[in-house]
């Protein structure tokens, strides 16, 4: 008779990876049925045109496999795109390809690029699929703190991001520490989850600068470009479009956030044709292809006149107006974010000393699910004490989290 060893099978490196956060603090609201503000999607469906050519092409066929690249139609639509808002040109015939989701763009971008033992430089906190991927890829992480109110010695920096206005911000002599010989790449998340921030144009032009300087490559998430608030201290500038990184990025983006389907997993990758080739090299033994009769879909999506655009923003900016006023209300301070749907509040003045502690308590003590922001540090000290709320839901619904979260400063 044989028996199982009483060991882990899982590989070394990704044992420290278990259920996502996300993951628990959803199935908690279930269980619970509390509100939930933890998990980032959506309660309502994206523009009608996008519905309707899924629909169309459910019914007309398009169901098999699509080209490895992705459809030539949404390619297209992906290029026009980019040229439309950001003046960035790429061929849709090699200098772009459709993924599943940003995630797997992510993580097809670093598997791609990276050998054992290269040095990622990216930013804490940080979207936890980030530190599993640079984990499959044999890498090493190697985090840059981002504070609110940072204080910084460097001029071209202090009078945007150093000032003590609770924006987040890193210390530049700490991101030139983080670059090394064995650097390989920088992942940029901007606009930033869980944090909300907005790199600013003078922070963009340092990590270009390092990037070039050290021959590294940039791997960019920008899959809230149009999440940008009209308040921001400046607007959405993609790092491909600074001097020298357009051959040296890979720019990230999906349809999830920006029309509201993150079901879908539909997401994209551009850059130099060397670069992308590495990924869709990659990205054929992960998924092969994906989501055939959605891709006609989202290149409608795409070509929406720009009215849809600012007014997704500004519905969500009053949603975020929305929640922060009701968490201040309710007790917290609060760090109200330039872009993303997230909102990040400190639990300190209720009593919270442990964010993971306060956010597996939440449903219980009130109804409500929230995300604990120390989960995505390396350092988790650094945010101990900070949660993070998703306001990309029906105002109602936000109305009633905020009816509930006041509770907590009732009851002390």
């Amino acid at each position: 008779m044989t028996t199982t060893p009483d060991v882990d099978p899982l590989v070394a490196r990704m044992r420290p990876f278990g259920t996502t956060i996300f993951a628990e603090m959803s199935a908690l609201a279930v269980r619970t049925g509390a509100v939930n503000l933890g998990q980032g999607f959506p309660d309502s469906d994206g523009p009608p045109e996008m519905l309707a050519a899924a629909a169309e092409a459910l019914r007309t066929g398009q169901n098999q496999y699509p080209p490895g690249p992705g459809i030539p139609a949404l390619r297209r639509a992906i290029a026009e795109h980019q040229r439309r808002f950001h003046a960035l040109a790429y061929d849709p015939d090699g200098e772009i390809v459709v993924t599943a989701g940003a995630t797997e763009a992510i993580a097809a971008s670093i598997l791609a690029l990276c050998e054992q033992g290269d040095e990622v430089v990216c930013f804490e906190p940080y979207y936890d699929s980030y530190a599993a991927s640079i984990a499959l890829a044999g890498a090493v992480r190697r985090p840059v703190t981002l504070r609110p109110g940072a204080a910084h010695a460097d001029d071209r920096l202090v009078s945007r991001a150093g000032r003590d206005d609770g924006r987040y911000a890193f210390d530049p002599a700490e991101l030139r520490a983080a670059f090394g010989p064995r650097t390989r790449l920088v992942l940029l998340n901007s606009p930033h989850n869980p944090t909300g921030k907005v790199f600013t144009p003078d922070e963009l032009a340092l990590i270009a600068e390092l990037c070039r300087e050290h021959d590294a490559y940039a791997v960019t998430d920008e899959v809230y470009e149009h999440l940008v608030f009209t308040d921001a201290t400046s607007g959405h500038v993609p790092l491909a479009t600074l001097p020298g990184m357009r051959e040296r990025t890979l720019r990230i983006s999906s349809a999830g956030k920006t029309f509201s389907c993150t079901g879908w997993k539909v997401g994209w990758v551009s850059g130099p044709a060397p670069l992308v080739s590495a990924v869709l090299r990659v990205k054929q033994f992960l998924t092969f292809v994906n989501a055939a009769p959605l891709q006609p879909a989202v290149a409608v999506a795409l070509a929406l006149p720009d009215s849809y655009f600012t007014g997704f923003r500004d519905d969500l900016q009053r949603r975020r107006d929305q929640l922060v006023a009701g968490l201040t209300d309710a007790g917290f301070d609060v760090l109200s974010p330039e872009g993303t749907y997230f909102v990040t509040a400190d639990v300190s003045a209720l009593g919270g000393r442990d964010g993971v502690d306060f956010c597996r308590s939440l449903p219980e003590r009130c109804g409500v699910v929230a995300v604990p922001t120390q989960v995505f540090y390396d350092d988790p000290e650094a945010g101990r004490r900070l949660v993070r709320f998703a306001f990309c839901k029906r105002p109602e619904v936000l109305s009633e989290a905020v009816t509930r979260l006041r509770r907590l400063a009732a009851a002390r």
